[in-house]
């Protein structure tokens, strides 16, 4: 195993980390900036398996478009996910 297939794992294990961490997290911006860091890992890998066309697109639309996107989104609702949110509506409880 050469140095740049350990790297390649190493990128992979980050964008893992991320992605979980992304579906974990309570605060919703901070989910955005995990889901933008999936993003950005993803066009290090692409760079690194010599497609950097691919790379600058993933870049560009995956993690600074859509995260943007998805920032906004968060702007105009609430930040953060409360315990209330997650009680089953009136129907169960009958």
């Amino acid at each position: 195993m050469n140095c740049i297939t350990c790297i390649e794992y190493i990128v992979v294990a980050l964008m893992i980390i991320s992605a979980i961490l992304a579906v974990e997290w309570r605060d919703l911006l901070a989910a955005a900036v995990g889901m933008a860091a999936v993003s950005l890992f993803a066009s290090i890998l692409f760079f690194m398996l010599q497609a950097p066309d691919v790379a600058m697109t993933e870049a560009a639309i995956g993690a600074a478009l859509s995260g943007a996107i998805v920032i906004f989104a968060v702007k105009r609702t609430q930040r953060f996910e409360t315990e209330e949110e997650e009680k089953p509506g009136w129907w169960v409880r009958w």
